[in-house]
């Protein structure tokens, strides 16, 4: 096998977690037992949680749809940010009706990859004021 860069790492796991078809069990594969997730503040402390948290997020945008805006590494590639942007539909998103309204999200995540491409931890920041002011029809 051969090893892949920092931003392949990543690319790997979107590609193959968040890219239609979701594949939430690839997440065992692609990180390390006790990976952190930083998303809007909170943490999500270990695989299995990470998972969860995954599959729940996935369950609330129906045709979730993920594309890669643009990757770049750290000079040794123990970093990596990402910016990327889903659409789909609402199915519940940010605790809102479930109503079938469409939805674009846009975010960043830095990724701390290890030499071997499993992936550390990741600090995730999204639009979800801007996506919530748009479900709820400006209503804040």
């Amino acid at each position: 096998m051969t090893k892949l860069s920092a931003v392949d790492a990543v690319h790997n796991f979107w590609a193959h977690v968040w890219q239609s078809p979701q594949d939430y069990d690839a997440i065992d594969d692609l990180v390390v037992e006790d990976f952190v997730l930083i998303t809007g503040g909170s943490r999500v402390e270990s695989r299995a949680a990470f998972k969860e948290w995954a599959r729940g997020f996935g369950t609330v945008i129906d045709n979730l749809e993920f594309e890669v805006v643009e990757s770049f590494a750290n000079h040794d590639g123990s970093r990596v940010a990402s910016i990327w942007r889903l659409t789909g539909n609402n199915n519940g998103a940010l605790r809102t009706t479930p109503d079938g309204a469409p939805i674009e999200m846009t975010g960043t995540a830095v990724w701390a990859v290890r030499e071997d491409g499993k992936l550390l931890w990741n600090r995730v920041e999204r639009n979800a004021f801007e996506v919530y002011q748009q479900l709820t029809n400006g209503a804040a």
